[in-house]
């Protein structure tokens, strides 16, 4: 009996030892796809980005494929990227930022936008990553990082350069009505005056999201009146107020093109795509849009506009103070990293931030027909004679401040609605008492 026991006992401590095999074995190979699984999924990073490369033009065509080929180089890093239209990014980001919920990456504007997300403690700054890669930070053009640095910290770097004001014109169609291409404010009226009489849009415009006339148009034309000086000190408050006589007679200016006919009926009832649309229908001798618009020029044009469009610049207009070589502009939009990033996260949004804004990012601008703000040569063989004309342009002009880059965000707001209003008929004086005590209020806080 004792042996049976004893024998008994050695089955239990035999069966007891092979589970304890099983286990082992299960943990370590035959249920590694299960666990290995968990494990991998346990140790990916997911990061978030926001943009708005949602175009079929060539720059955002860039842009979501380094997102692609980046996801596909590092697996282990899950990126979820979305895109929205220009404003409405810039109207997210303004609402995620008062509740504190800002995506890990996202497309944000120099100068105001920066400083209110500095100051709403928001975004944390580059400082080291520059640092670390010294010949990226040196490649930059001279102030290119200016609108981006706060109290000494740099929080981005411009991903392309954005020249805001150019008129972009249909040749064939100056040509077919005996047209000159205006190089002052009285041949624009001119143009205007006859491009109406024959049935042809002078300049088509697409107002319904409200910053398009104040970026394309209303920023140049009121500094080719009131100069940058007086712009800059109206911001501060400083010396200069928005309801001096020549930023009225700014107003008054951009009005009396609407009266004269310039724009299509409508035109606070289309957007910018739709703008351009009829631009490649043949419809309109000119548009006036920023640099950003040649790439989608490029892409989507028919052969027929193409090949007649050029380039020029916004006319001098008699009397004014400003430089007539500028266009509005800014730098170019930079990606924003929120404060909130830290350890494996940050160190996964860096390597993004790196692929889209590095050097080799940079490249990938130009080479989409989109101006940049690092130093690039361009290899004018490759490039498309269009986009040649554009920089060869700009080696020639300078940059003034785009106004929703220097005024407060309710400014711009009081801007943006105004203008729409002033080309409906409104008070220029009235219109421009709102934007002084707008910004007024800006320059307070």
């Amino acid at each position: 009996m004792r042996n049976k026991n004893k024998m008994a006992q050695k089955w239990i401590a035999l069966l007891c030892s092979a589970a304890m095999l099983a286990l082992l074995l299960a943990g370590c190979g035959g249920g590694s796809n299960a666990a290995g699984g968990a494990g991998e999924s346990g140790d990916k990073v997911s990061i978030t980005i926001w943009h708005n490369w949602t175009g079929q033009d060539a720059k955002a065509v860039a842009m979501r494929k380094i997102i692609e080929d980046f996801r596909t180089e590092h697996p282990d890093i899950d990126v979820i990227d979305e895109g929205l239209p220009t404003d409405g990014l810039r109207t997210r980001l303004r609402t995620v930022a008062a509740a504190n919920e800002m995506p890990d990456l996202f497309v944000m504007w120099p100068d105001a936008m920066t400083k209110e997300f500095v100051k709403g403690d928001l975004l944390q700054p580059i400082d080291e990553e520059l640092n670390a890669n010294p010949e990226w930070k040196d490649n930059f053009i001279p102030n290119a990082l200016d609108g981006y640095t706060v109290d000494g910290k740099i929080y981005s770097v411009p991903m392309n350069l954005a020249p805001s004001s150019f008129i972009y014109y249909n040749e064939a169609i100056f040509k077919e009505h005996g047209v000159k291409v205006p190089e002052t404010w009285s041949e624009l009226e001119t143009a205007i005056k006859t491009f109406n009489e024959k049935g042809v849009i002078p300049i088509v415009l697409g107002n319904k999201t409200n910053w398009v006339a104040q970026s394309t148009l209303f920023s140049t034309l009121a500094d080719r009146i009131t100069g940058t000086d007086w712009f800059l000190k109206a911001v501060a408050q400083d010396g200069a107020k928005f309801t001096d006589p020549e930023f009225v007679q700014a107003l008054s200016t951009l009005q009396d093109l609407g009266k004269q006919g310039a724009f299509q009926e409508g035109f606070n009832s289309i957007d910018e795509t739709q703008m351009m649309q009829l631009y490649f229908q043949g419809k309109a001798a000119m548009v006036i849009n920023g640099g950003w618009a040649l790439a989608n020029l490029v892409n989507n044009a028919p052969p027929e506009v193409l090949d007649n469009t050029h380039i020029t610049i916004l006319p001098a207009i008699e009397g004014g103070k400003g430089d007539p070589q500028t266009t509005a502009g800014v730098v170019g939009t930079g990606l924003g990293v929120s404060k909130k990033l830290t350890g494996s996260k940050k160190e996964a949004a860096m390597k993004l931030f790196y692929e889209l804004a590095g050097p080799d990012g940079q490249k990938a601008t130009l080479n989409s027909s989109t101006l940049v703000s690092y130093k690039i040569e361009l290899d004018k063989s490759q490039a498309h004679p269009l986009f040649v004309e554009l920089y060869e342009l700009m080696q020639k002009v300078k940059i003034t401040p785009v106004y929703d880059s220097k005024l407060g965000s309710a400014a711009v707001e009081v801007v943006n609605n105004g203008l729409q209003e002033l080309l409906s008929g409104g008070n220029p004086q009235d219109i421009a008492q709102k934007i002084q005590d707008a910004q007024a209020a800006a320059a307070a806080n």
